[in-house]
């Protein structure tokens, strides 16, 4: 019998595992999302008791909601596009600098689908990025097979991911 890899049993792993670590380091997270529409959010906030450990999320799926909520320069959105390191970078730091509670932040932009792909940038892209509170962002672009679903939800994941190994390594 072949037992098939679920990317949501991942995801509650993950979630479990940090509503146990962040507030053992009394520690919380705010996200800023794009392609994922408020899926890290959601996923966090599926666990009961995680007020203790996320404080809140952005939806800002244009380029004006990135600007207004999160200060994203228009230069910067014109310069490199709304799916580059340096957006989620401003992301991350936006996120940061609106929510002072936070201790991370995570912040995602990218290409799910089905269309709005380029050369330079194909359905697939996407760009995650964590920045603990007094560090500098962290971003990685990564390039996710499947329709504008798995695409999403690989987002997710890698984020949640991402997410585990910076708050260990802190």
């Amino acid at each position: 019998m072949t037992t098939l890899y679920d990317p949501d049993d991942a995801i509650a792993g993950l979630i479990g595992q940090l509503a146990t670590l962040l507030p053992a380091r009394d520690q919380r997270l705010a996200t800023a999302e794009s392609c994922t529409g408020g899926m890290i959010a959601a996923a966090c906030t599926d666990m009961a008791g995680s007020s203790a450990w996320f404080e809140r999320g952005y939806v800002t799926y244009s380029n004006d909601a990135k600007q207004a909520d999160l200060g994203v320069s228009p230069a910067l959105l014109a310069d490199h596009g709304a799916v580059s390191a340096p957006v989620v970078a401003a992301m991350t730091q936006g996120v940061l600098a609106a929510t002072p509670l936070a201790d991370w932040a995570i912040a995602v932009s990218g290409v799910a689908g089905p269309s709005g792909g380029s050369d330079d940038k194909p359905v697939g892209t996407v760009f995650v990025g964590w920045q603990a509170r007094g560090a500098r962002p962290d971003v990685i672009r990564y390039q996710f097979d499947g329709d504008r679903s798995a695409v999403r939800r690989a987002t997710v994941l890698a984020a949640l991911v991402g997410l585990r190994e910076r708050v260990d390594a802190g």
